[in-house]
């Protein structure tokens, strides 16, 4: 390898992490005051199944712009795209019409934090079928109330059964940590994890990047792979 292309991924990856380390320190102005804190931590679950879970109180605030506070009675959770009966759930139809599951999993953050919660939400395939997925779409992506998008390949959403969380450790989520929806990307990193989902495309771009993908984060996102493209 030559010293050009070595120098030349060296700054790429200090970029990157500038502009990580940006989005956190802008982020963490919107964390959940200490009486709102205190107030979620006396009400959620704090063992399931004999195991420990953390808390709604551990994750770092580090979204692109901050917490986000939906409008809820003008809030549509959309599918479209590649779909032969695009959708148009109001909040409360949502989570009315479709059975609730439960996983017990952990976030990981490529900032070097772990969190595990019982995340309860809705089946992404429950949802899709619904929609009726035409055959030619291979890649879900997810678009968020800020601006925020990230996309995953739609067998791997299916062969995971994926949720679309509206409570975690037995509570509604608070705006800071993803309200209405936030997705429970298992076995990926954070960044995977797009919090106040608003819209859900179908598509065959499999090239597609969402926001940090397209700054050099790997578009697999997978927990077994490095989080930087090199």
């Amino acid at each position: 390898m030559t010293p050009e292309i070595k120098s030349s991924r060296f700054f790429k990856t200090l970029l990157i992490f500038a502009i990580s380390t940006a989005a956190v320190l802008q982020g963490c102005t919107g964390s959940i005051n200490t009486e709102k804190a205190r107030e979620l931590e006396a009400a959620e679950i704090k063992e399931y199944q004999g195991e420990k879970l953390g808390s709604i109180t551990d994750f770092n605030e580090n979204s692109i712009k901050g917490p986000q506070y939906v409008d809820i009675s003008a809030y549509r959770l959309k599918i479209t795209g590649l779909v032969n009966k695009p959708m148009s759930y109001t909040y409360d139809d949502a989570i009315s019409k479709h059975q609730a599951y439960t996983k017990l999993l952990t976030i990981n953050c490529v900032e070097g934090w772990s969190v595990k919660i019982l995340w309860e939400g809705l089946q992404l395939k429950d949802l899709l079928d619904e929609a009726n997925v035409k055959p030619e779409a291979k890649v879900v992506i997810f678009h968020a109330y800020d601006g925020y998008t990230t996309s995953l390949p739609l067998q791997y959403i299916l062969d995971k059964n994926l949720l679309l969380a509206y409570k975690m450790n037995g509570i509604i989520l608070p705006p800071e940590r993803g309200y209405p929806f936030e997705l429970v990307a298992e076995d990926k990193w954070g960044y995977k994890w797009i919090k106040w989902v608003n819209e859900i495309e179908l598509s065959d771009n499999t090239n597609y990047k969402g926001y940090w993908e397209s700054s050099g984060y790997s578009n697999d996102g997978s927990l077994d792979k490095p989080f930087l493209d090199r």
